[in-house]
């Protein structure tokens, strides 16, 4: 398990409402949608698992709603106790995003 630093939930709340002003309030695997009355269900994932990691763009996170974010953890807890045929962690590695959907959001919502 990894190292849970001694000021992590002054951590998370700086990084949480700095994810919930950039990104959508949207899961990012089950493309859920949020409001402000269930956003305590919307969470934050590091994508490299590194919860100091936390650029300001924020692309080290995607917002995922508690069931993918509790499914994206488990894949990692199986792999490392019932091993994985695959070499380690090569199955679990993503390709990046490269295309912005809301790049020309605020240009198509004028016309």
């Amino acid at each position: 398990m990894a190292h849970i630093p001694s000021n992590y939930a002054s951590m998370e709340h700086g990084y949480r409402e700095r994810a919930l002003k950039l990104f959508p309030w949207v899961c990012g695997r089950c493309a859920r949608e949020f409001v402000y009355s269930n956003l305590r269900e919307l969470t934050v994932h590091h994508m490299d698992h590194d919860h100091s990691n936390n650029p300001n763009d924020g692309s080290n996170w995607e917002l995922l709603c508690l069931y993918c974010h509790d499914h994206e953890h488990s894949k990692y807890t199986e792999a490392a106790q019932y091993g994985s045929t695959v070499e380690a962690g090569e199955d679990l590695k993503r390709d990046v995003a490269t295309h912005n959907p809301f790049a020309d959001l605020k240009a198509r919502m004028k016309k």
